[in-house]
């Protein structure tokens, strides 16, 4: 979490110093419209700023990728900055439209414009679209403040989120044009504005790609569904697939963007297979959404499938003489392509691998318990109604050389986090506890 908490205070921090070092704060104190335009400009600065990362990001742009410890991490980012983008935006729009209402009710008096007049050449030019800027940026802030909030809204549809979610790139462009149309010429000669300027342009780049429809398309593969295999008890759903282009391999542990209704769109979902270079590929879906839980009715073998991949750092590399996995419910899925991948190599591993659930599946379970026994790795099964819930107590009990291992860990949130909080306190090191944010809006 570490690259992309410091990414986040580091832009806001850095726009802010070079905000002020183009003379950000040079007004006179105590008057009000010197004040009101100073918190105009530099919310409207950081929003924009905010909203470039954050549409740039939104391309899985592949470099970005392993800085950030994962395309899961990646748009953890994304999400904090858009948050901030309309937290920022309700600020930028507050300053601006609410002293005009108090002008209007009598009370607050306008400022009476005088002394020089306004920008020459290119900039005067621009100033003489600064009304139809504002109303355009008016505009598409109510545009955006909608989006943003369906986006975080989980009761929202995942298909109509994937579709209304790729409008905020026209959005974003409109905001653009409201920025360099209304941003204060003196600071395009300073650092800022040459910041500004570039993350504009690769914020309207990855706007154009997500409006043309090429956002992964260099990473996408066809292919069709070669079997799959229903675990009614814990509604969980095995799809091998057969792929029919060339796939560039994956490590076990990471994930792909799977299409299989073009309607709705494409899902992230975890390879629960190491690869053998023989074009197959599985996924372990549990039934969780209004979607995954028709796909057990709705997939049939033999239908289409995009696969769009591979994502994450999710991968166990790891320098620990010891590793200890932990696996809550549909978690287990990037676990069960490891355990294949050790099985096939013969090379075995010190690992401990705890398996709760509270929806065990007996052929599920047996399936895991063999890949285990051939892979060398030691396996602790926990249901939740026979052997109660596995805490970090309890987990320290079961693998006393924990201290000697690093953590990988994918499942519920809360559990990772006393988890994480509890053996940082005993010693262990922030770096060696390793977590997928599987959450992508």
């Amino acid at each position: 979490m570490k690259p992309i908490k410091l990414t986040f205070v580091a832009l806001l921090i850095g726009l802010t110093l070079l905000w002020l070092l183009a003379g950000g704060l040079a007004l006179p104190r105590y008057n009000f419209w010197p004040i009101r335009k100073m918190l105009v400009e530099y919310s409207g600065m950081l929003a924009i700023g905010a909203m470039s990362v954050a549409m740039l990001l939104a391309a899985r742009p592949g470099r970005f990728e392993r800085f950030f410890d994962g395309l899961d991490k990646t748009y953890r980012l994304h999400k904090w900055l858009g948050i901030s983008a309309l937290v920022l935006g309700i600020l930028h729009w507050g300053w601006a439209q609410i002293p005009k209402w108090l002008v209007g009710w009598g009370w607050l008096t306008k400022p009476v414009k005088g002394g020089a007049g306004g920008p020459e050449g290119f900039f005067g030019w621009l100033h003489g679209f600064r009304h139809t800027a504002e109303d355009l940026g008016e505009w598409a802030f109510y545009a955006a403040a909608i989006l943003l909030v369906l986006a975080l809204v989980k009761r929202f549809p995942y298909h109509w989120f994937f579709k209304t979610h790729r409008w905020l790139a026209l959005v974003y462009l409109v905001l653009v044009l409201h920025s360099v149309v209304l941003t204060p010429p003196a600071w395009w000669s300073q650092p800022l504005g040459l910041l500004l300027a570039i993350m504009m342009l690769a914020g309207s780049v990855a706007a154009f790609i997500s409006l043309s429809r090429r956002i992964g398309r260099k990473h996408q593969v066809v292919g069709h569904i070669h079997s799959l295999t229903h675990h009614r008890d814990n509604q969980v759903l095995r799809v091998e697939i057969m792929l029919a282009g060339a796939w560039p391999g994956h490590k076990a542990g990471q994930f792909a963007f799977v299409t299989f209704d073009r309607k709705e769109g494409p899902h992230p979902f975890s390879l629960s297979s190491a690869w053998r270079n023989d074009g197959m590929l599985a996924f372990s879906i549990k039934g969780l959404g209004d979607y995954t839980r028709t796909l057990p009715e709705c997939l049939k073998v033999g239908d289409a499938v995009k696969v769009e991949g591979p994502y994450g750092c999710f991968d166990f590399n790891s320098d620990k003489p010891g590793q200890i996995w932990v696996a809550g419910g549909i978690g287990i899925a990037p676990f069960i392509g490891q355990l294949q991948a050790l099985a096939d190599s013969g090379q075995g591993a010190q690992v401990d691998l705890f398996y709760s659930t509270s929806a065990p599946d007996s052929v599920f379970i047996e399936r895991i318990q063999r890949l285990a026994e051939k892979a060398g790795v030691r396996l602790h099964v926990l249901v939740a109604s026979r052997d109660g819930r596995l805490t970090p107590e309890r987990l320290r009990q079961l693998a006393p050389h924990w201290q000697d291992c690093d953590i990988w860990f994918c499942g519920p949130t809360g559990f990772a986090q006393d988890l994480r909080k509890d053996l940082q306190a005993r010693g262990l090191a922030p770096d060696d506890f390793h977590q997928e944010l599987f959450d992508m809006r």
